[in-house]
């Protein structure tokens, strides 16, 4: 019975909260250092990129935010997502995931885990469990997962959720955004009482060329993206405030929109203690051939 409990309950909580923390922050999956300078391309609007450059820089100075999400992966999941995140040094937070539809949002029900909260240390991100389901931990509520050992994980998809959750600044669709190639200013509009101006663009995967987007290519391709709209929202101080993307994934259609504020907020999160967590990589060494 344990055995496939673990099977059936801990790999489908490994995905689930890996992508409500790439949902809710849209992280940059990599340095910002790194990735500041991504040129966009030739079809871009230069005013728009000069001023998603700016955001770039101001959301790095900022170093945190409080955020909240919406995301919605064909019928395989949907999700709702609220917390805090900062990014200022090494990325910390702390997450309360909603499961609201999908297959495996049925499966966390069985699990009694309809809802999940979720927090992110410099080494390790950490899930905590529903009670039905923590009888098979022996009693433990927590589960940890060490980025090193995500990062194990074969097929490269463990590299990439480690570097999503390693960098929690929400960078990811400013970049997409430049490294489009058709970015353009879209007018100005007041989103929850804040005045912002909207940038838009579409990423098609297969078109992107050249060593300067070759990393973003191959990320977008092993995430099964094909193509993405992305829109930002952009206030008087070069900060997000609001982000939606639409795509086609190789399983289907996905949609994110998600909100910012209080940038610069406090953020810390407290490891669970030791005796209430169980470690990922016991689990995964108790399955069953």
């Amino acid at each position: 019975m344990r055995d496939r409990i673990v099977r059936r309950g801990i790999l489908p909580i490994a995905v689930a909260a890996a992508l409500a923390a790439v949902a809710a922050c849209s992280p940059s999956g990599d340095d910002s250092s790194k990735r500041a300078a991504v040129p966009s391309g030739g079809r871009a609007d230069p005013r728009s990129a000069s001023a998603l450059h700016a955001v770039e820089r101001a959301t790095v100075r900022a170093g945190s935010a409080r955020i909240e999400s919406t995301t919605v992966m064909g019928g395989m999941l949907s999700l709702h997502t609220d917390g805090a995140l900062g990014w200022s040094g090494r990325s910390v937070g702390t997450l309360r995931i909603t499961y609201t539809g999908g297959q495996l949002a049925d499966t966390m029900r069985k699990l009694n885990s309809a809802s999940m909260e979720a927090r992110l240390l410099p080494d390790a991100y950490y899930a905590k469990v529903g009670t039905s389901f923590a009888r098979r931990l022996d009693g433990r509520h927590w589960i940890r997962y060490a980025y090193d050992d995500l990062a194990a994980l074969p097929g490269g998809t463990g590299t990439q959720l480690t570097d999503q959750l390693r960098n929690t600044a929400p960078l990811q669709p400013v970049r997409l955004l430049l490294a489009s190639g058709n970015l353009r200013r879209a007018g100005e509009e007041t989103v929850r009482g804040r005045r912002t101006t909207r940038y838009t663009g579409t990423i098609i995967t297969a078109a992107l060329t050249g060593a300067a987007t070759a990393d973003l290519k191959e990320r977008l391709a092993q995430a099964g993206v094909t193509t993405e709209t992305v829109d930002i929202w952009v206030d008087d101080h070069d900060l997000l405030v609001k982000k939606a993307e639409r795509g086609e994934l190789a399983s289907g259609r996905m949609s994110s929109t998600a909100y910012y504020r209080d940038y610069g907020v406090r953020v810390a999160a407290e490891r669970p203690p030791v005796a209430d967590t169980a470690d990922f990589k016991d689990l995964l060494s108790k399955q069953s051939p």
